[in-house]
């Protein structure tokens, strides 16, 4: 073929490349467009809503005070002490746990029968009501200890947030394509090396995601933090008292006729709020700055 006619199949393969789509699938386009638009205005009304609702009620309320004074005092310092508190000993006990159940499930269990089964209790208990979880939690811990404690609120928190860790941490390992793992094979990395340094590396900001979503879903719990660590309107002494909560503290004080109360509650939802979304914040941060 000569060079003559290599340049003619060029310039019609752009001509045809660069030529407006027809009228028809414009509109197509257009239209599908529109309702996305749409459906998706539609699904933010419902938030946008609530959010307004919590701010327009609890912004007049807050005051820098407040988050050095107890509920006593017409304060959330100790509820949001104990939120982190609780969420954080959760974590711990979670974290660790989920992310290598999840790594064990996608990278060594494959044809294991013992990782269907894992995987298959684990689908289980991303199901099972929260307030079941504090049952469990009240029979393992507070009847054992005899006492309500944050150690028993993180111990229940802990159990609604590990499937979730467990089972997006098996998803984002196996987004990983094969080829990284047979490339990391070729230059010689074992089996443990290649999981670890190359395959849970690469999938950190799809495991983040999911923690992030296990500790949001576990800092809004009421019902197992009612079985277990219970409220307190003071501060809590230690680990093994009870331990006041932001969910807690607007479940037991919504209802309340005194109106300080009841601005309080509004004013604790905006925290609970900012509280989430500065984990949120954080997380992002760092999944970035690993990308």
């Amino acid at each position: 073929m000569s060079g003559y006619q290599q340049s003619e199949i060029e310039e019609s393969l752009a001509t045809e490349l660069y030529k407006p789509l027809p009228t028809a699938r414009l509109l197509f386009t257009y239209g599908m467009n529109a309702i996305a638009f749409a459906f998706t205005g539609l699904a933010l009304i419902p938030l946008l809503s609530i959010l307004w609702e919590i701010l327009n009620r609890g912004i007049s309320g807050l005051k820098p005070d407040m988050f050095v004074k107890s509920v006593i005092d017409y304060g959330f310092g100790n509820a949001i002490l104990g939120t982190v508190t609780i969420v954080g000993i959760a974590s711990l006990l979670s974290i660790p746990v989920g992310m290598l159940t999840g790594i064990f499930l996608a990278e060594f269990g494959q044809t294991n029968p013992t990782a269907r089964v894992v995987r298959f209790i684990t689908t289980i208990l991303t199901g099972v009501p929260s307030i079941v979880v504090g049952v469990f939690a009240y029979g393992v811990i507070v009847l054992v200890t005899k006492g309500f404690s944050a150690i028993a609120g993180g111990f229940a928190l802990a159990a609604i947030m590990l499937p979730v860790i467990v089972l997006t941490t098996e998803e984002a390992l196996k987004l990983i394509p094969v080829e990284q793992r047979l490339a990391s094979a070729a230059l010689g990395g074992t089996r443990f090396q290649t999981t670890f340094r190359i395959v849970v590396t690469a999938a950190i900001p799809g495991i983040t995601t999911g923690i992030l979503l296990a500790v949001a879903r576990a800092a809004g719990e009421t019902a197992p933090l009612l079985f277990t660590a219970l409220f307190s309107l003071d501060w809590s002494a230690d680990l093994l008292s009870p331990t006041a909560s932001l969910p807690v503290l607007i479940f037991n004080l919504y209802n309340d006729p005194d109106p300080q109360k009841n601005q309080l509650v509004w004013t604790t939802s905006i925290v609970l709020l900012g509280l989430v979304l500065c984990v949120s914040l954080v997380s992002r941060l760092v999944t970035r700055k690993r990308k």
